[in-house]
């Protein structure tokens, strides 16, 4: 008998009653429950978190930052509650702690009371980082305290991009003022530039102006040297004035004395002598006048002697033409000479005197008095005893006021001593202060420069720093608190998290569904091995009617996810196909096990199961693994179906489903020959086969 027949007699063996064929069903239905129950179980996770009840604490008390009013930890209840990311609770802090820990809530977000207060410190002298408190409690559910971090890192970062936004913005602000203030500043350094300038100049026309009040203060003191001792002659002659008056004084009073009776008796010769006096005056002021042309004609008339006495000395005695003609006494000519040449010098200077009317004029003023009081004496020469009397009166009162000048001449001497030192110290302060003028002329030339660098600087520092309108500072804000964006680009992304993990569970579902037919289909066909049929025979009869189950069994899964739960294949067509290999080779692997261990094999077949789970990477990317599961993911099949069916369900190369393929055909045609093999030795009766050491 040919197998596939031998495969449909096994097959209906499940149409005879009630019980096989509601074992039928439920081999046909146990995929289902791996496959279809799990996936749906958490086909999308993420998209019911809001269903997760989480404490939320507020304990923020505000904050005041720049004369506003801050309210950051509202601000972070309302975002939270408007995302709707878990179910928000808002209760007290005793609440929070008691329910995370008796799982009325699987975890817990705490705002402290100085939350706000921190956050508006960045603008401050002492920042501060904000610190959201979350507490979990892993007896409740460890995932959602992974899935916690993941949401609250999202919540920090979207709080930290507010808090930085703000922060920067008065930066950009604080640019737009330091640009403002530079400008400003910048065109205080071209008015100091200018103001400079105009010191420099000052400066210059202070060491100007300082230099000449050094010579001048150099001519005072030399000055006031000549006063001081001036004044030392004056006080001394002043003396000297004062004790002449005092003894003119004794003397008038004691010649008053005598003179008086003379006067009284000789009054009238006195008058006519007066008369006598004022007739020679007149005389000698007509020769006064013609004393100018006198000494000019004198001067002249010297000088021409003089040089006629010259020019014969010089014949007659320095080697002229007359030296040898005549012998005479040169030594004694030159005496002569001399005196002539010294009598023409006294009359050059007798005129120059004259010349000078000073002298003349004095002479001339002196005889008018002299003629005036002679007038005057011989009008009171009858009153002279009167007159006397008046005039020792007024001697007796110049000596009064000689004293007065002379003890005023001393005081002016004192005085004129302080001043000099004084002036002393003058000269040496202004002598000083030229000097300083001199050096801050010369600084403020060096300022000039300097302040003429500090404006340009000024300028060019005001164009290099920025100064940003709204638009501009929210654009930069926006860019700086968020410098770096996360262009998430997905191939071949998978629409839920069921869809994800499909490529998983499916195999997983095939597997143990073709673990349990193995369970009710005897792995070796007894009819084809009682009745002498070859072992490749024996083999397909036990492992066609397990395949046809799987088949069926793919059939009914793939429906449930596909029109059930909505799993979309990229390549349906492929992955059915695919699927069906799988079940090729699931059968055949589990048919050996069970074949050609007995009742061990089922042992096997759940080992087997375990270690492809563990080493096909199905969850977590398999080098997270320990090594071991690093070393024999490779050559397990459930390794290539996870990567094959990731592949034609989302989406990408087809190379690893090709690659997949060889692979399950291989273990599928190895598995049935080592079948076959098996079917040939359990042909030959043993005694271990009569009585087994092991029964399931």
């Amino acid at each position: 008998m040919r197998s596939p027949r031998l495969a449909a007699l096994e097959l209906k063996r499940f149409g005879r009653g009630k019980l096989p064929r509601a074992a039928l069903v439920a081999l046909l239905l146990l995929p289902l429950l791996y496959g279809a129950l799990y996936l749906w179980s958490f086909w999308d996770p993420y998209g019911r978190l809001d269903k997760i009840p989480v404490a939320l604490v507020n304990e923020d008390k505000g904050a005041t930052v720049g004369g506003e009013k801050l309210q950051a930890g509202d601000n972070i209840v309302s975002g939270l509650r408007e995302s709707k990311t878990f179910d928000w609770r808002e209760v007290s802090p005793e609440e929070a702690r008691d329910g995370v820990a008796k799982g009325r809530y699987y975890l817990s977000l705490t705002v402290p009371s100085d939350f706000s207060e921190r956050v508006g410190s960045s603008s401050g002298e002492n920042p501060e980082t904000g610190a959201l408190q979350v507490s979990t409690n892993d007896s409740n559910n460890y995932i959602v305290g992974q899935i916690s971090r993941s949401v609250f890192s999202e919540v920090r970062r979207s709080a930290s991009k507010k808090t930085s936004r703000t922060f920067l913005d008065k930066i950009f602000v604080s640019f737009s003022d330091i640009h403002q203030k530079t400008e400003k500043a910048a065109e205080g350094a071209d008015q100091l530039e200018d103001g400079i300038g105009k010191a420099k100049k000052g400066a210059g026309e202070l060491a100007t102006g300082l230099g000449d009040a050094k010579n001048g203060s150099k001519s005072l003191k030399t000055g006031v040297d000549k006063l001081t001792t001036g004044a030392n002659d004056l006080k001394s002659g002043s003396k000297q004035v004062a004790d002449g008056t005092q003894q003119l004084a004794d003397k008038v009073n004691l010649a008053a004395g005598k003179v008086r009776p003379f006067f009284n008796e000789h009054g009238k010769q006195i008058g006519d002598l007066s008369r006598d006096i004022v007739t020679a005056s007149n005389t000698m002021t007509t020769d006064l006048n013609k004393l100018p042309e006198r000494a000019q004609k004198a001067e002249d008339d010297l000088r021409a002697a003089a040089a006629f006495a010259s020019g014969l000395y010089a014949s007659f005695c320095e080697g002229g033409p007359k030296a040898d003609a005549v012998k005479i006494d040169c030594e004694t000519a030159k005496k002569h000479v001399t005196n002539m040449n010294n009598a023409a010098t006294t009359a050059k200077d007798f005129n120059a005197l004259v010349k000078d009317h000073k002298n003349v004029d004095q002479l001339k003023t002196h005889v008018a008095a002299l003629k005036k009081m002679a007038e005057d004496l011989g009008e009171k020469a009858p009153t002279l005893g009167q007159d006397l009397d008046a005039s020792v009166k007024k001697i007796n009162e110049l000596n009064k006021g000689a004293k007065a000048v002379a003890k005023g001449a001393s005081d002016l001497h004192a005085g004129l001593t302080t001043a000099k030192t004084g002036v002393s110290s003058l000269d040496t302060g202004i002598g000083k202060l030229s000097n300083g003028a001199n050096t801050l002329s010369g600084g403020m030339y060096k300022l000039v420069d300097g302040s003429g660098e500090l404006a340009t600087g000024l300028h060019d520092g005001a164009k290099k720093i920025p100064d940003y309108d709204k638009d501009q500072r929210d654009l930069r804000t926006d860019v700086m608190a968020d410098p770096v964006q996360l262009a998430n680009q997905a191939m071949h992304k998978a629409d839920t998290y069921g869809t994800g993990f499909a490529p998983y569970f499916i195999p997983l579902s095939l597997w143990v569904g073709a673990m349990v037919s193995y369970m009710l289909i005897q792995p070796l066909n007894r009819r084809a091995m009682a009745a002498g049929a070859s072992a490749w025979r024996i083999a397909l009869a036990g492992w066609l009617p397990v395949a046809a189950l799987g088949v069926l069994q793919t059939a009914a899964l793939m429906s449930v996810l596909h029109w059930g739960l909505g799993l979309k294949m990229e390549r349906a067509a492929g992955t059915i196909g695919f699927l069906l290999l799988v079940t090729a080779c699931f059968t055949a692997l589990i048919q050996l096990l069970n074949a050609r261990f007995g009742p061990a094999g089922r042992i096997l077949v759940l080992a087997l199961l375990m270690l492809q789970l563990t080493s096909a990477g199905g969850t977590y990317p398999v080098e997270t693994s320990p090594g071991f599961f690093n070393a024999i993911h490779p050559y397990l099949p459930m390794t290539h179906v996870v990567e094959g069916l990731r592949r034609l369900i989302t989406g990408g190369d087809l190379g690893v489903v090709w690659t997949g393929c060889a692979v399950l055909a291989a273990y599928t045609v190895g598995s049935l020959a080592l079948t076959a093999l098996s079917a040939r030795q359990k042909q030959v009766w043993k005694l271990d086969k009569l009585h087994p050491e092991l029964s399931l």
